[in-house]
């Protein structure tokens, strides 16, 4: 008889290889879109200060002693981060 080989060095495989590289390249794509999301919500917040800041008159800073680009909740309803109307 020929020699007793046994293999104890059995590796997860090519499945578990494209399994992974599949679940990498989602990650990549998840990442890039909230990137994206986050950086255009930034935008939009820069913006809306801007417009706030630009409709106050020159050295009023809003109701109740507030700094501008500081928003004050219309009412006890209106959530902080809805966009304005």
């Amino acid at each position: 008889m020929g020699p007793d080989t046994t293999t104890t060095a059995i590796g997860p495989g090519v499945g578990a290889f494209l399994a992974f590289f599949a679940l990498a390249v989602a990650l990549y794509l998840l990442m890039r879109n909230m990137n994206a999301r986050m950086r255009r919500m930034a935008y939009r917040e820069r913006d809306r200060l801007a417009a706030l800041e630009a409709q106050q008159p020159e050295g009023h800073h809003g109701e109740r002693g507030t700094q501008p680009g500081e928003r004050v909740a219309k009412s006890a309803d209106e959530p902080r981060d809805a966009e304005p109307s």
